[in-house]
């Protein structure tokens, strides 16, 4: 629960100001591609940002999510010694796999840039869809508006890139595995290896359960940082 707390609080702190740099840095530069012709934040500069932020983000946080993998899932294997805490669980992956193992399924995290480079867009363009629809602008959204544009892109791009999250989460969690039987060479060897052994459906077990859970964790990220920031703005104006 702390592992996974933290994580989250993490990833979105990093994510969310990553991104915010990200796009003032592309807006300062004047890049034209920067804005369309609506004057809206265009699809490829929001990619560009998102996909830096998703980087950032997978880097910085890779360890804490190897961490939460491995104790979510070692009371469910024999053979294995388990970690007693996350601390417990820090030292001892240093100590046995060195500092390789607190990255260990960080290609497949950079592979999930796909996902932010989804959703991200989806989220500003459902935003100002909601807002041209509503006869509006985008800052005068309710949370009702921003809650459904950050569901609506959650969920998209959570079904296209979620066969990302089962090879990470597999690779993060085999280190404390000495099974041969279901050790991955790399982020090929596992992936051929789930779809001969469980077939397509291999890539999406527990997606339903997955955004469940995620879903409504980004509605309340999403809408809480627009009207905090929408709140910050109006006591600087």
């Amino acid at each position: 629960m702390v592992t996974s707390t933290t994580g989250i609080v993490d990833n979105g702190t990093i994510y969310l100001n990553s991104y915010d740099d990200a796009c003032e840095i592309e807006e300062d530069k004047g890049c034209s591609s920067a804005v369309d012709e609506n004057n809206e934040f265009s699809i490829p500069a929001n990619i560009i940002a998102a996909s830096s932020a998703g980087a950032a983000t997978a880097v910085a946080t890779n360890p804490l999510w190897v961490v939460k993998t491995r104790l979510q899932t070692q009371g469910m294997r024999s053979g294995v010694v388990p970690y007693r805490s996350v601390y417990s669980a820090l030292v001892r992956i240093v100590h046995e796999e060195g500092i390789r193992g607190l990255y260990s399924g960080l290609l497949p995290s950079l592979a999930g840039v796909t996902h932010v480079a989804i959703q991200f867009p989806m989220y500003e363009k459902s935003k100002y869809y909601l807002a041209r629809r509503g006869k509006t602008t985008v800052d005068k959204l309710s949370p009702g508006q921003f809650a459904i544009a950050s569901s609506i892109s959650k969920i998209v791009a959570s079904i296209i890139t979620y066969p990302h999250e089962v090879v990470r989460s597999r690779l993060q969690e085999q280190g404390q595995v000495r099974n041969p039987e279901t050790h991955y060479a790399g982020v090929v060897d596992c992936v051929k290896k789930v779809f001969r052994k469980e077939g397509i459906t291999g890539f999406y077990r527990g997606c339903a359960t997955n955004l469940l859970r995620t879903t409504p964790a980004a509605v309340i990220t999403f809408t809480s940082f627009e009207m905090i920031q929408r709140f910050l703005r109006r006591l600087t104006s």
